[in-house]
């Protein structure tokens, strides 16, 4: 980053496939004097659909910030997911992400990590219901010039398998790899447990809670560093 050496990046991939492929970048920043009252530029000067600035870890419990390249936002599934993933790596595991939106609970599962959340913690999606794969996958990002918009199709719908690509313009984001937020708001949307697979190919896993509350879980790597 221009200007920035000083400040580490720390970059995963969060919804890969069983073998570690594929899945959305995540920029993961710990808070310094460097990084206070720059968050949002440095975001847009990454690129990355969010990145995370780790505020403070106390008692298994880490405050989190969220942003995109043009907006802070108050909950997103990816970046809790890598976040609480990149922590226990860290060798500082937590159980609660404390986000704008509320206190997120987090759990591991073998190499699967969930946090939960509520759907009205997640954006209004316009809701592109497709009859096949073939026309989720035929739709041009480029058409989406504003709102929130995602599109699916039942892959196996007996076994809750979609298919799903997301586009959100007014958070900076043509098209989004891999979104916790929006399997969020389907999940509660279609009253069931969810596999997606988005993007091209990420895979993202969602379990339906009780009084409104819903778990996404997926993998985690670490990329790289800069």
């Amino acid at each position: 980053m221009a200007d920035d050496d000083e400040v580490r990046v720390d970059v995963v991939r969060v919804f890969t496939t069983a073998d570690g492929a594929l899945g959305n970048e995540l920029g993961i920043i710990r808070s310094s004097a460097e990084t206070v009252g720059r968050e949002q530029g440095m975001a847009a000067a990454l690129g990355f659909s969010e990145t995370v600035f780790i505020d403070d870890v106390t008692d298994g419990v880490a405050r989190i910030r969220i942003f995109t390249p043009a907006s802070e936002l108050p909950f997103a599934g990816h970046p809790s997911v890598g976040a609480a993933w990149w922590l226990r790596e860290q060798g500082t595991p937590v159980t609660v992400l404390a986000e704008k939106a509320g206190d997120v609970a987090v759990r591991p599962d073998g190499d699967i990590t969930w946090i939960a959340g509520r759907a009205s913690w997640a954006p209004e999606f316009e809701w592109i219901e497709c009859a096949t794969i073939d026309e989720v996958d035929a739709l041009e990002a480029s058409r989406y010039i504003r709102g929130h918009h995602y599109a699916y199709a039942w892959i196996d719908e007996d076994a809750g398998s979609l298919r799903a690509r997301m586009f959100a313009p007014e958070m900076g984001i043509v098209e989004d790899e891999a979104t916790g937020a929006a399997a969020v708001r389907i999940t509660d949307r279609l009253g069931r447990d969810l596999e997606i697979t988005q993007g091209r190919g990420s895979r993202i896993s969602t379990r339906l809670g009780p009084d409104g509350i819903v778990e996404v879980g997926g993998r985690t790597v670490f990329d790289r560093q800069i």
